[in-house]
């Protein structure tokens, strides 16, 4: 099963506890489409760039193999607040509760799920479970934006829109792109339970 991130040109240099965030950063940023790798939160919708970090997916491991470009993920602040340096024990990992890797597995649609109604996320997985929990993903303003997402997607997809004959379509056709534009900046579509 392919990855939800495919990783392109890792940046030029040795990547250190001093300079990771420097120089991973726009890497991160095209390679993870400017989405936090947990929430799928857009840097926009995030608050901007401040609001972005570069997390270490396993916080665990020595710092030269800790900052390499291959363990570090783009993450909103709230995200990477609540990941912490958490990382499963080794039982607990027997047991199949650890963090999803975008990058080399496929996390939404397989482990985790939306439901249609709340817009909570739901864990099929125990590793899908723990990864909601432990990056706090059911957070009210992440289930507020999917579901504004869901309604506003709705509205641009169902609704038939009456033109009057003055009516300047120009002006409508730019107010639609722009509604759409800012629907594909929020959380994306997750398959539903």
């Amino acid at each position: 099963m392919a990855a939800r991130i495919r990783r392109g040109e890792p940046p030029k240099g040795k990547l250190s506890n001093k300079n990771y965030r420097r120089r991973a950063l726009p890497a991160l940023l095209r390679d993870f489409e400017r989405r936090c790798a947990y929430s799928l939160r857009h840097e926009q919708q995030a608050g901007g760039l401040t609001h972005m970090e570069v997390d270490h997916f396993n916080p665990t491991l020595p710092n030269r193999s800790r900052n390499r470009y291959s363990n570090l993920f783009l993450s909103t602040r709230h995200c990477n607040l609540k990941k912490r340096a958490y990382w499963p024990s080794p039982t607990d990992q027997k047991k199949g509760i650890r963090f999803l890797n975008c990058c080399e597995e496929l996390d939404y649609g397989v482990h985790i799920f939306e439901n249609s109604e709340t817009h909570e996320l739901v864990g099929v997985t125990p590793a899908g479970r723990y990864h909601i929990i432990a990056c706090d993903l059911n957070a009210d303003h992440l289930v507020t934006e999917r579901r504004e997402r869901s309604l506003l997607r709705d509205l641009l997809t169902r609704t038939v829109v009456i033109v009057r004959p003055n009516t300047n379509l120009g002006s409508l056709r730019a107010n639609l792109k722009l509604l759409a534009s800012i629907v594909d900046r929020m959380i994306p579509r997750i398959p539903s339970v």
